[in-house]
């Protein structure tokens, strides 16, 4: 892309008066940076990807509720994990670590096993323990 076509569109960005950077070409055809507010179909997407990480938020903090999940669900959504990412901060296999999502197995965990899960939520053991969907 040529640094006068570099997309100019509204973005979230814009609003805060942020510019991305960008590759383009120059007038000779060498590479340089160029800076834009925006894109649309990358404003679109990233919105939508924003939509859907809250709506599994609200899901989560619903279940927690509920007792459906435990609170290990919850804040695995809002620091944007999934199982895979969790089990590798807190050190365990992704099956045991599941298993912490259920509420009568994550009742039962000792407080190694819990500092380990607030150490990766960046919370306290206290937060994590009295989680309650509210």
């Amino acid at each position: 892309m040529k640094k006068e076509e570099v997309p100019q569109d509204k973005s979230n960005l814009s609003k805060s008066n942020l510019r991305e950077l960008c590759y383009a070409t120059d007038e000779n055809g060498n590479y340089t940076t160029a800076l834009s507010t925006g894109w649309e179909p990358k404003t679109i997407a990233l919105e939508n990807s924003i939509q859907d990480i809250n709506e599994r938020i609200e899901q989560a903090k619903s279940d927690v509720k509920n007792g459906v999940a435990s609170p290990i669900v919850y804040f695995m959504e809002v620091h944007k994990m999934d199982w895979i990412t969790l089990a590798g901060y807190v050190g365990m296999w992704t099956w045991r670590v599941k298993r912490h999502g259920k509420p009568s197995v994550f009742k039962k965990l000792n407080e190694k096993i819990l500092s380990k899960y607030a150490q990766a939520f960046e919370i306290t053991i206290e937060e994590l323990k009295n989680y309650n969907g509210n």
